[in-house]
């Protein structure tokens, strides 16, 4: 029988209803929601745990208040990063995050109130369905905070929303796309009012979908998500040079200590 209401962590609360609809809600509202790497575990753990029950339809993701889904990775996290391999593995294991979502046999939707920024964003990327209130904000500004760079998995599954142009436009100019914006460029699905509404949309969209023929859904996700698939080698991957050349840079290390003091990086390009 599915429990009625289980906690993963304090920081990352893990429910489930009688119909099926299981719920994660990322809980850190004081950091508006930015995740640790304990958290990023404890999704793929979660996945991990659905995709072997079969009474879970669907898989609904929110971020606790009405600030922010996730403002992305927590980034006092990065001053423990000492060597390119240190960026390496992060970034595969963010690459494993999202693909533990986009692999998972269940439709996966992401209600979204207020910021939705940086790992935040990838996340939302990486769901199925993306329901967002009218002040939800969209984006990945590293250009002026951290400059370090986007995987080429998340910068193919970004592309594969809106397009090379738009990521582009969204990368270089560091800004955040509002929710009508990101509505009319295929970002989200749907706008509504604010934080009680997307919850009760969320849940709405979570029961049509979960009365739906679940064999139907997961070949859907599936091949859709084979159709973009990138190739999962082991070793050296495309892309690993310009993920080496921004997390082993100066500009990373000034970016993250302007970040937590509160200051305006000084750039330098090395």
């Amino acid at each position: 029988m599915p429990s009625p209401a289980l906690t993963a962590t304090d920081e990352l609360l893990f429910s489930q209803d009688e119909a099926g609809i299981a719920r994660i809600v990322l809980n850190r509202p004081q950091a508006r929601n930015a995740l640790t790497f304990g958290m990023y575990q404890g999704l793929i753990d979660l996945c991990g745990r659905i995709e072997a029950d079969p009474s879970v339809r669907v898989l609904v993701i929110t971020g606790a208040g009405d600030k922010a889904f996730a403002a992305g990775t927590d980034i006092a996290q990065f001053r423990t990063f000492e060597t390119a391999q240190d960026a390496l593995d992060y970034e595969r294991f963010m690459d494993r995050v999202m693909g533990a979502l986009e692999r998972l046999r269940v439709p996966v939707i992401a209600a979204i109130a207020g910021a939705c920024t940086g790992g935040g964003a990838a996340i939302a990327a990486s769901c199925d369905l993306r329901i967002a209130t009218r002040d939800a904000r969209f984006g990945f500004p590293i250009a002026r905070t951290l400059g370090n760079c986007l995987s080429l998995a998340n910068l193919k599954r970004l592309s594969g929303l809106v397009g090379p142009a738009r990521v582009k436009d969204m990368i270089f100019t560091a800004r955040l796309v509002g929710a009508e914006e990101a509505l009319a460029i295929g970002l989200v699905g749907e706008v509504v009012s604010d934080a009680e509404a997307v919850a009760a949309r969320a849940t709405a969209l979570a029961t049509l979908v979960a009365g739906h023929a679940p064999l139907t859904l997961r070949a859907t996700k599936e091949g859709l998500r084979r159709l973009q698939e990138i190739d999962d080698a082991q070793g050296e991957r495309p892309g690993d040079d310009l993920i080496r050349l921004c997390y082993t840079s100066a500009d990373f290390r000034e970016g993250m200590e302007a970040f937590l003091g509160k200051r305006a990086p000084d750039w330098t390009g090395r």
